[in-house]
């Protein structure tokens, strides 16, 4: 027998005997007739086994067994060995593969084998009955079987040490990647907060032999839920990635970076000057992200992003306590402003563990219906008679008390919840605006809309359910957007607009004259109000500049066709400069504080109509010039706008 450079000897004919061509010719085709019977006999002697193997095993057995029938049935009617080379490689990549992935245990597979065989020599022994065959066409025949089979034998056998060494390959790298998973984040490949909670370990052990400081910076990615809500997950996730690139150019090869979840990072450092190293390190950080992301497969996405930063330094307990302490400064260094650090000091925890109080009970305060609405009066200018009131939101906690705007808008903004929360707010104040007409007082009402809202195509579904439900007509629904908020995405914003106004929603830009905004800008806009910043308008009669700029503004409005309308006038004065300049609309404590309903109800129907300024505009305490009383303001209500009215 020949042997190929496979090591598997390769079946050769015969040595020749006294065995007749044709008796052998009609022995094979014989046996190829009955290759049917031939698998009818196997498949009874393997009933026991077949009932418990899946459907695609004991189809891949029948198939080698079609196969092999007709392929040994061929060479033993005298066709060239090659018919049986195809057959015999399939039949021993199957078996081997079946063993070595456990699909059947190996000794059924070599059990098949000789059920195969027995079943082919006894229809063989028919045959040659049958067809009065020779002895030693018979016995021609039957060597020429075991043959194949033997060296079949063999493939499968190679076979499946071929297969098993792939399959124990193919584990041995799961194994590596799943411990690679363990400890390492899958989106950008650093460390994880398993793997760097014990590198940090390590550090604080070396720092505590060398007497070295180690450090750590937790960095938080400002505003990421946005971009995630926005622009999708897949952005988000391409973000981090390139945000990944840029710390790891910032870090030194002994500091450790890694990704503790979400858009949180961490690097911890050691061998520092603890004075001012740790701090150097942070404002490197901050330097790196300043510059835009460009992302997408053409860069056609465009990212500015920044990051607040808490660093811990000195001597830890433990790895979990630094970096503890580096969360909370993160913590601080969001509060004042974001797009900072923060050093840890003593007495931080308890300002965040109050913080952390504060947003619980935030979040609880819907469900409980905590939330208020306050309606401040705005008048026309011209004749002084009140038009409308705006919403602004308070917050009265049974522990707490009256919670003012300021310490709790911006929480809602941070956690995401003014979406939520504003959606409130836009349908109690339809439900109290519609009322207001039903009784009679046809007022506008003024719904301050935050940056989060308008981030989302959902506001125009809001307003549109709102109104819906409520009843009020959409003419009498203002929706007002500061200016910063208005020039975040310029494109999304302005679209956004122009679905809103088609439903007959007026705009107003809050806080006007605070931001940014250009006159380029402001034509980009369906505005229908400018509302001057009350810091233009306090002490406007002893700052000339002051009263330039209101000129000057109030121009702006009328050339763009625009109302204007002045926040926090509190003093005659302020009201007579106003209305020299024409100015066409106000409010502030010169006419009314922010009311409760039933008072602010109370105060549009007593208003007794249209007269001149100087003797109809109520005091400061909410009094009428003659000293009737015609307001309840909301204790702890201040004249304001912003996020759902500050």
């Amino acid at each position: 027998m020949a042997t190929p450079r496979g090591g598997i000897p390769q079946p050769q004919p015969p040595i020749p005997c006294e065995a007749n061509p044709q008796d052998l010719r009609a022995l094979g085709e014989a046996l190829l007739a009955r290759g049917d019977e031939v698998m009818h006999r196997i498949q009874e002697r393997t009933e026991d086994t077949s009932a418990s193997m899946e459907a695609s095993v004991q189809e891949s057995f029948e198939r080698i067994g079609h196969n092999s029938t007709a392929a040994v049935a061929r060479w033993i009617a005298g066709e060239d060995l090659s018919v049986t080379q195809d057959a015999s490689n399939e039949t021993s990549k199957i078996f081997g593969e079946l063993a070595a992935h456990r699909a059947a245990p190996l000794h059924e597979v070599t059990r098949r084998q000789y059920v195969w065989r027995d079943a082919m020599g006894e229809v063989l022994h028919e045959c040659a009955a049958t067809l009065g065959s020779p002895p030693e066409a018979l016995a021609q025949a039957l060597f020429l079987l075991q043959l194949s089979m033997e060296f079949a034998h063999l493939r499968v056998c190679k076979s499946f040490e071929r297969e098993r060494q792939k399959t124990d390959e193919a584990l041995t790298r799961r194994e590596e990647e799943l411990a690679f998973l363990a400890t390492h984040d899958p989106l950008t490949g650093l460390p994880n907060r398993t793997l760097i909670l014990a590198r940090a370990e390590q550090m604080l052990a070396r720092a505590s032999r060398r007497n070295a400081p180690v450090a750590a910076l937790f960095i938080d990615l400002d505003n990421f839920k946005t971009i995630n809500d926005t622009l999708g997950h897949g952005v988000g996730d391409e973000l981090l990635q390139s945000v990944t690139s840029r710390l790891k150019g910032v870090v030194r090869e002994a500091d450790a970076l890694g990704r503790l979840g979400g858009d949180e990072f961490v690097v911890i450092a050691e061998e520092l000057e603890l004075a001012t190293g740790p701090e150097l390190v942070a404002e490197r950080l901050l330097a790196a992200l300043k510059p835009p992301f460009r992302l997408g497969e053409n860069e056609e996405t465009t990212l500015t992003i920044s990051a607040s930063i808490g660093i811990a330094a000195g001597v830890r307990s433990s790895a979990s306590v630094l970096l503890r302490d580096a969360d909370i400064a993160m913590y601080r260094a969001k509060w004042d402003g974001r797009n900072r650090f923060a050093v840890f000091e003593s007495g931080m925890q308890d300002s965040v563990q109050s913080r952390m109080e504060l947003e619980q009970d935030l979040r609880e305060a819907l469900e409980r219906e905590e939330f208020l609405l306050a309606y401040q009066p705005t008048f026309d200018l011209s004749d002084m008679r009140p038009t409308g009131v705006e919403a602004l939101i308070r917050w009265r906690h049974p522990e707490r008390g009256l919670v003012q705007p300021d310490a709790f808008i911006p929480l809602l903004e941070e956690t995401g919840l003014i979406t939520e929360v504003g959606r409130w707010v836009l349908e109690e104040a339809c439900r109290q605006g519609a009322s207001w007409h039903a009784a009679g007082h046809p007022v506008s009402i003024a719904v301050n809309v935050s940056g989060r809202q308008l981030d989302s195509d959902d506001l125009i579904h809001d307003i549109e359910r709102a109104l819906e439900a409520s009843g009020l007509p959409a003419a009498s629904l203002t929706i007002e957007i500061t200016e910063t908020t208005l020039m975040r995405n310029v494109g999304e914003t302005a679209r956004r607009l122009v679905e809103i106004k088609a439903l007959g929603v007026r705009i107003a830009i809050d806080d006007f004259g605070t931001g940014y905004s250009s006159l380029a800008h402001l034509q980009q806009f369906p505005v229908d109000a400018l509302k001057i910043d009350r810091s233009f308008i306090t002490g406007l009669r002893e700052n000339k500049e002051g009263e330039t700029l209101i000129h000057t503004l109030v121009q702006l409005g009328k050339a763009l066709s625009i109302e204007t309308f002045a926040e926090g006038i509190e003093e005659q004065q302020e009201l007579s400069l106003l209305q020299a300049e024409d100015c066409d609309a106000g409010q502030g404590f010169l006419f009314a504080k922010p009311l409760d309903p039933e008072s602010a109800g109370a105060f549009l129907a007593g208003w007794p109509g249209p007269q001149t300024a100087a003797h109809t505009a109520p005091a400061a305490n909410g009094s009428s010039s003659n000293g009737t009383e015609r307001t309840a303001p909301v204790p702890g209500a201040r004249d304001g706008a912003g996020a759902l009215g500050a």
